[in-house]
């Protein structure tokens, strides 16, 4: 089958690879779109570690259901499908809780690092255990479907703060995930979000998806959200970047006794202004991947309450992934998501 391979660090090919073999508890998927994850882009060039070589990347997918396993029931050739990214076990201490994003057995599809290899969904064929299957709802394109798994990840982030209706939220960063949890909060209830994201390009896509206002952080201060909300800070903030300039500005941002989702983590430390974290008694929320959320994201899709068709900003072919990755990684065009098909 067709692959698409990062053989070296900074080097992708096309290569012809043996089509997976799934085992008796898994589905084999013929792939129709997948999604260029940052941390794909990122890890292009080994920094995170978690791209060693080689390595079929890729875990925002949908496709097909090719073949079934002898074990797995409910699935048929034909039928719709997407998938989670994180592989649980479902057996271990936070597997049985429900904690399945903390599995003590965790593995995430197209991730390489020191303890394991799993390749991933940049080909025409991936088979994934049938237990992170899901299917799609007949309103929903396989396009909107790949972008499950990070919606996944923001609607986790925004059960975790939990917001009550009414709430006051900002959102620093507007990519991808910090597009959406904007927008999943506003589905939670939250009356009023503000988007701080240094480029305009990205503001102008908030502002299009329905936030309140898209400032730069030059432009974000308490006076600014006292003269437009009445309020000087926010019940809830989340960092979607995860450095220690992003961070410093959440929790500037944050109402006393007020909550923030660590979304983002850009940077492996960060400082923290520990003595305003106490006196103000802040909660601090790390949210990582998702929790069962595909069938609720699956359903917000459907019903429309949360858009994604305006972040889909390319569908290349698979072939002309090596281009693609390059122009994301050289940051040279505005773009968003970007969607190769097999």
């Amino acid at each position: 089958m067709k692959a698409l391979v990062l053989t070296e660090y900074r080097h992708l090919e096309i290569q012809d690879v043996p089509p997976p073999e799934p085992a008796e508890d898994e589905v084999l998927i013929r792939v129709k779109v997948c999604g260029i994850c940052g941390s794909d882009v990122h890890g292009l060039d080994g920094s995170t570690g978690r791209r060693i070589p080689p390595i079929i990347m890729g875990h925002e997918a949908a496709g097909i259901v090719e073949r079934t396993g002898a074990r797995v029931n409910g699935w048929t050739p034909g039928d719709r499908v997407t998938f989670d990214s994180t592989v649980y076990c479902g057996r271990c201490r936070f597997c049985l809780r429900g904690r399945v994003n903390l599995c003590e057995n965790r593995r995430v599809l197209g991730v390489s690092c020191a303890e394991y290899r799993r390749h991933g969904a940049f080909a025409e064929l991936i088979a994934v255990p049938a237990h992170i299957v899901y299917r799609i709802p007949d309103p929903v394109t396989f396009e909107q479907a790949a972008l499950i798994e990070p919606l996944s990840v923001a609607v986790h982030a925004v059960d975790r703060v939990r917001p009550r209706l009414g709430d006051l939220a900002v959102v620093v960063g507007g990519g991808m995930i910090g597009q959406l949890v904007a927008q999943a909060a506003r589905a939670a209830g939250c009356r009023e979000i503000v988007v701080i994201e240094p480029d305009e390009y990205r503001c102008g896509l908030a502002r299009d998806l329905g936030v309140s206002e898209a400032w730069s952080p030059e432009e974000a201060s308490p006076q600014r959200l006292n003269e437009r909300f009445g309020s000087p800070l926010a019940e809830i903030v989340f960092d979607a970047v995860g450095t220690a300039e992003s961070l410093d500005l959440a929790l500037g941002l944050l109402e006393k006794g007020g909550t923030c989702g660590l979304v983002g983590n850009l940077a492996p430390r960060v400082p923290l202004a520990l003595q305003a974290a106490v006196t103000r008694e802040y909660s601090l929320l790390g949210c990582c991947a998702s929790q069962g959320d595909y069938p609720r994201c699956l359903d917000l899709l459907a019903s429309g309450s949360i858009r994604v068709d305006p972040l889909i900003s390319r569908i290349a072919p698979l072939d002309d992934g090596p281009k693609w990755f390059d122009i994301l990684y050289q940051r040279r065009e505005p773009l968003m998501k970007v969607l190769l098909a097999p």
